[in-house]
């Protein structure tokens, strides 16, 4: 990929500015795949963070400036290529943390509703096991021994149940904020849940319409 910045017309991406060059700078990428911004002799200078250079990587959040006071877009001029490479690699996180906080949600929610299962007969056991060193023979702590085994499993069962429930929900939250997340960054098209690394052997949005690069080549 090679962008030419300039003031004439025939540039790839041209700039409304008498102190801007004719032709005052490229943007291109190097072997690492990373943005080099190159000086092309302009009358000027180009500055990257306030220092003039000759050749120099970027990325979107620096500083650029073309001669005394054009401030250039680093991520207008690759959307003038239709190219939305540095925005689509940013999804690899989105779509990394979705899966790991699903996997979270199902895990840890699949814990509590065992241990909301398993604990109470167990706790069960231990008290029948206290009362019968306690008070052999006596009918009102074997009365409460009989209490405590039938209703600590039902609690046991609902508290799982009620637990279990909630995985829906915390499923469907986190769906809808993935689905505003993970979207084509030039149309918003959601996605679905593709991994990234699928998507990105795609190359470009599927959308007729929109058709963003989302690898430079």
């Amino acid at each position: 990929m090679t962008i030419k910045i300039g003031k004439a017309n025939d540039n790839d991406y041209v700039v409304n500015d008498s102190h801007v060059s004719r032709r005052h700078a490229q943007l291109t990428r190097d072997v690492d795949g990373c943005l080099l911004l190159i000086d092309m002799d302009s009358a000027n200078g180009t500055y990257v963070n306030g220092s003039r250079i000759v050749k120099k990587r970027v990325s979107p959040t620096d500083v650029i400036r073309l001669g005394d006071r054009y401030s250039l877009n680093l991520s207008e001029v690759l959307k003038s290529r239709n190219d939305y490479s540095v925005e689509f690699a940013a999804l690899r996180e989105i779509y990394d943390k979705y899966i790991e906080q699903k996997v979270k949600i199902q895990s840890s929610n699949q814990f509590k509703t065992r241990v909301f299962q398993s604990l109470p007969f167990a706790l069960t056991g231990l008290i029948g096991i206290s009362i019968g060193f306690m008070g052999k023979g006596n009918p009102i702590l074997w009365g409460g021994s009989l209490f405590i085994a039938i209703c600590a499993p039902v609690v046991g069962i609902y508290l799982g149940a009620k637990q279990s429930a909630k995985i829906p929900g915390q499923l469907q939250d986190l769906a809808n904020r993935f689905k505003i997340k993970y979207v084509c960054p030039k149309c918003g098209t959601f996605l679905g849940e593709i991994p990234w690394e699928s998507l990105i052997n795609k190359k470009q949005c599927p959308v007729p319409s929109c058709k963003a690069k989302w690898v430079d080549e």
